[in-house]
């Protein structure tokens, strides 16, 4: 039975047609992946599934009482309670009970309300029991702390939250609200590895209904039982998860350019002998095929699919070896923003030429540091990280720094390399850069524009050694799949940090992961990775199982505690400074686009630059408090002890 439908939907802003004819229908314990290249109205379509839109035509019926829950890309919260008590408010219900039984308590020390009340109480309690009354905070905290909130975040104020926290903080608060039908929309795109890992777990067994949108192929081969594409304007349902949606799609392209091929060549023909028999013996015969032709249904020839076009190759070849370090820790010294600070210690690592090395770890950990202290920009704490002889680095960054704001898509790339125009133009085709879109300023791209651009600069490097901090982070699945491919090919050495468990699979010979302050290494791909893993959690279930029942646990130290304390802190700080960096950053290039629109007297451009950085300030502002609060908090914990 069909908990919500959908009937001939169609949406346009302005003379832009985005989709229409759109009929879906979602039933009762449907798992659906919602797949689309990036522009295609998949957030349009989530929307107006979640009554946040009106479409332009058609309908949504819902069934009667139906509670849905909506993840947006950016969410807001009202008000400045903290993350904790935004929490609670899910389970208004069950405090209230709560707070019932005990004025009942109270009651029952009365002797003349005692009998009515204690017959009140334990209807009420098992009520309040079976509904989970006496387990929902040690809930909220599993559920906050599996999407990556620690302890000391839960009495965060709502409006301090950096817009990932956000993110995940309104999805610990769907989850713990269990709604009939939950609409999410790229809900993995701020999450570590273990946190999609856990919320992957809990949507497959999800009791209700899901429409996800992501990019995560991974994620939606384990949570999908169907799958909606959504491109050129049209919807097409395919049953079972994502890798057969993949097959099912390939068939059904091939089918249909075989079904356009065939009515081509019958059309063909029928001409022909139209043309040959109208003014002969036969004309009655060409006659009649010439009206059944005209009102034949003729088939349209099916899109090709626009996707990346990519050519990576080595222009070089390096040594042997390729990346070695010796007793390296890495880290930010003295000198750095923040003081020293120690991230992870490594073994003596050695990348051989063609090694794929997959680098995984929490968010915070110092990934993106360890690519930082190769390339020679962050100096180790101790030890040595080298490149191997003749290495040339192609570095794709994770917010792509490298990007001069300033210039438009096609001075960047001839930045690169002294291309004729024409020739730089047709190249930038390859990466969906047509037409005018090549004069667009870098300052004025999405994410997986700029990903497309720092992509197209890689290729013409010619690099024998490729280190990339989440390649596939903004690129939708068409061209992540086409990135994959052209890395599969690649002759070079690759080294890669991802969440993308699907690349890390398609792709690495060896697993590098950061965990507990250490660099551990696992050879072979991804799935051994997981294999080894496995093994190692059996192995300790086991050891515990064989300790002595009465050896209890020892409590950790103080300096433990302090250690803990401290890591946990300079990670919180390098986000925060990560993020200060990106949004001072953002203004300068806003200041310098109000000064341009100021002279072009622009005043409509000036107005909405000067909004944008009214709250890019607003927001820079909030992670300076959010900074100095830490590190108040730092300073007391350490003078205390």
């Amino acid at each position: 039975m069909s908990i919500l439908t959908a009937t001939n939907l169609a949406m346009h802003y302005g003379a832009q047609d985005v989709f229409s004819g759109i009929s879906v229908a979602v039933a009762h314990g449907d798992r659906i992946a919602l797949v689309g290249p990036n522009g295609s109205g998949k957030t349009t379509l989530l929307r107006i599934l979640a009554g946040l839109e009106t479409p332009s035509e058609g309908t949504v019926h819902t069934a009667r009482s139906l509670r849905i829950g909506y993840l947006p890309q950016q969410p807001e919260f009202a008000g400045d309670i903290t993350l904790y008590e935004e929490m609670l408010a899910v389970f208004a219900d069950l405090r209230a009970q709560q707070e019932e039984l005990r004025r009942l308590e109270a009651a029952m020390a009365d002797p003349e309300r005692r009998d009515e009340a204690l017959a009140r109480y334990g209807e009420l309690q098992l009520r309040f029991e079976l509904a989970g009354g006496y387990a929902y905070e040690d809930r909220i905290r599993q559920v906050l702390a599996h999407l990556g909130f620690r302890e000391a975040d839960l009495d965060l104020p709502l409006p301090l939250l950096s817009g990932g926290q956000r993110t995940r903080a309104l999805l610990a608060k769907l989850i713990l609200s269990q709604p009939d039908l939950l609409l999410l929309d790229e809900p993995t795109n701020h999450l570590d590895m273990p946190a999609i890992e856990w919320l992957e777990e809990t949507l497959a067994s999800w009791p209700g209904s899901l429409v996800v949108v992501a990019h995560d192929r991974r994620f939606l081969d384990v949570i999908a039982s169907r799958v909606w594409e959504l491109a050129g304007g049209q919807l097409e349902e395919y049953p079972g998860n994502y890798s057969k949606y993949i097959g099912l799609r390939a068939e059904r392209r091939a089918r249909r350019v075989a079904e356009y091929e065939a009515q081509q060549e019958q059309i063909a023909r029928t001409e022909d002998f139209i043309r040959r028999n109208l003014a002969g013996q036969r004309s009655r015969e060409a006659r009649g095929r010439r009206k059944r032709l005209e009102r034949l249904e003729r088939l349209e020839r099916p899109a090709e699919e626009r996707a990346l076009r990519l050519d990576l190759r080595a222009s070089e070849r390096a040594g042997e070896t390729v990346i070695y370090t010796r007793g390296l820790v890495v880290g930010y010294d003295d000198d750095a923003p923040g003081g020293g600070r120690r991230l992870f210690s490594s073994p003596d690592l050695r990348l051989r030429r063609g090694e794929r090395a997959a680098l995984l770890g929490p968010n915070g950990s110092g990934k993106t540091t360890f690519l930082r202290t190769l390339l020679g920009q962050v100096a180790p704490l101790s030890g040595e990280a080298r490149l191997g002889y003749n290495v040339r680095i192609g570095y794709f960054a994770q917010a792509q720094e490298g990007l001069d704001p300033g210039r438009t898509v096609l001075e960047e790339v001839l930045a690169t390399r002294d291309l004729p125009i024409g020739q730089a133009r047709g190249f930038l085709g390859r990466f969906l850069f047509s037409g005018d879109d090549v004069f667009k300023p870098i300052s004025a791209l999405s994410g997986g524009e700029r990903a497309r651009v720092a992509l197209a600069k890689l290729t013409l490097e010619g690099a024998n050694l490729l280190l990339l901090d989440e390649p596939t982070n903004h690129l939708d699945i068409p061209s992540q799949e086409a990135l994959q491919t052209v890395l599969e090919r690649y002759d070079g050495t690759i080294l890669f940090v991802t969440h993308d468990r699907w690349l890390a699979d398609a792709l690495a010979t060896q697993v590098w992961v950061v965990e507990d302050d250490s660099l551990r290494v696992y050879p072979g791909g991804y799935s051994a990775y997981l294999a080894a893993r496995a093994e190692e959690a059996a192995a300790e279930k086991a050891a515990r199982a064989a300790q002595p029942r009465r050896e209890v646990a020892r409590a950790p130290s103080p300096e433990r505690e302090i250690a803990r304390f401290e890591r946990a802190r300079a990670r919180q700080l390098q986000a925060l400074e990560e993020e200060i960096t990106a949004l001072e950053a953002r203004l300068r290039d806003l200041e310098a686009q109000i000064s341009e629109a100021s002279l072009r007297q622009d005043a409509a451009r000036v107005r909405t630059l000067g909004l944008e950085y009214a709250a890019c300030d607003d927001e820079l502002q909030q992670r300076l408090a959010a900074w100095a609060a830490a590190h108040e908090e730092g300073s007391r914990r350490t003078a205390t002890g």
